[in-house]
């Protein structure tokens, strides 16, 4: 384990970092659910022209108010997108899996705050518009700055930060396709450093965690959802 540098607290103890864990955990699940919503708002307002975070994908979308001029939806959600990451987060460009490990292996666990606001912004305008892309890379990003932010806001050392990313990644998926298991998987195979018990039961903790407290807020915004879902391991 790397040493305490300046400005870093001592290592937390056992109890603490899965205290933690569960924190990312509840954060992730929480940002799958507004994330979803937020798909959900743009492709309603780009689509429809109504505001709206209610949005079925096995229902077909009602035919278009601007008519012909629905070719121009994916254009305006391009330029958007755009606009948005070149101005405020040049990190939250590309997929996200490659921008977490580079974070994790040449940045010291380092992901900046705002990547996580203006990956969400900019992946569901890219979503809502029409874009061919999957929530997969960008809720990896979403969760992996937040696991990175509390633990630059508890000045950890990056050894720690680290692990709280690959929690807040693994919960994140986890939460958006209701797979623990597999976003553990995940985590394990892709951003840690080392598989220990350390490193491990957080990650196991977060994904566990992430899902449940995702499903708990579904079902505050949507009474009735829990009938039309049913929990998976594996995609």
């Amino acid at each position: 384990m790397a040493s305490v540098e300046p400005g870093q607290r001592k290592p937390f103890g056992p109890l603490t970092f899965l205290l933690l864990s569960v924190l990312v955990g509840v954060i992730a699940g929480l940002g799958a659910v507004f994330f979803r919503a937020l798909i959900a708002l743009f492709h309603n307002l780009l689509f429809l022209g109504t505001v709206s975070a209610a949005y079925n994908a096995n229902i077909h979308t009602p035919v278009s108010p601007w008519g012909p001029f629905v070719i121009l939806v994916p254009v305006v959600g391009a330029v958007g997108v755009a606009f948005l990451v070149k101005n405020f987060a040049p990190e939250a460009k590309g997929h996200g899996v490659p921008e977490v490990m580079d974070a994790i292996h040449y940045q010291k666990g380092t992901i900046r705050p705002v990547v996580a606001v203006i990956k969400s912004l900019a992946s569901a305008l890219s979503i809502g518009s029409g874009g061919s892309v999957g929530r997969e890379g960008p809720i990896i990003q979403i969760g992996s700055a937040f696991g990175s932010t509390v633990g630059k806001l508890l000045r950890m050392s990056p050894y720690e930060r680290i692990i709280l990313i690959a929690a807040g990644a693994g919960g994140g998926i986890a939460a958006t396709f209701n797979t623990p298991v597999g976003g553990m998987l995940f985590a394990v195979e892709l951003l840690l450093q080392e598989v220990s018990v350390k490193t491990l039961v957080p990650v196991a903790v977060s994904t566990v965690t992430a899902p449940t407290s995702a499903r708990y807020f579904s079902v505050l915004t949507h009474p009735l959802s829990f009938l039309h879902s049913k929990p998976r391991i594996f995609r």
